[in-house]
């Protein structure tokens, strides 16, 4: 069965830094876009970053975008979230999930069928 396991996070100061690595296992990695979400305290699912399946093209939410960054190693099924410059407001529960096809549909929960159990990521002095 397909398996997501996020991890990295923490606290953090502003202005720090963390990296997730997420996991994954139960199915072909690399023929699936991964992707990152993240849900604020008291706030809806939010997508964040997406990368196709050989990792050609990433992309990024505009309130993340030049601060944080995505990769994947195809050899070690996992997926990663580099965050740099971090704020207050990026503080929330993120989440990796696998995408239903090899491409990035920017934006769009709805092509995700596979999420993990989130990690915790709190910014603050």
């Amino acid at each position: 069965q397909v398996q997501l396991v996020e991890s990295g996070g923490g606290l953090a100061q502003p202005g720090g830094s963390l990296r997730l690595p997420c996991a994954a296992s139960g199915f072909t990695f690399s023929s699936y876009a991964m992707n990152w979400a993240r849900q604020a305290p008291g706030k809806g699912l939010e997508w964040v970053s997406g990368i196709y399946s050989d990792g050609s093209d990433t992309y990024y939410a505009d309130s993340v975008k030049g601060r944080f960054t995505i990769s994947r190693d195809n050899a070690k099924n996992t997926v990663y979230l580099q965050m740099n410059s971090l704020k207050p407001e990026d503080t929330a529960v993120y989440y990796c999930a696998k995408a239903k096809s090899g491409t990035v549909v920017v934006g769009d929960l709805r092509e995700l069928d596979y999420w993990g159990q989130g990690t915790q990521v709190t910014v603050s002095s």
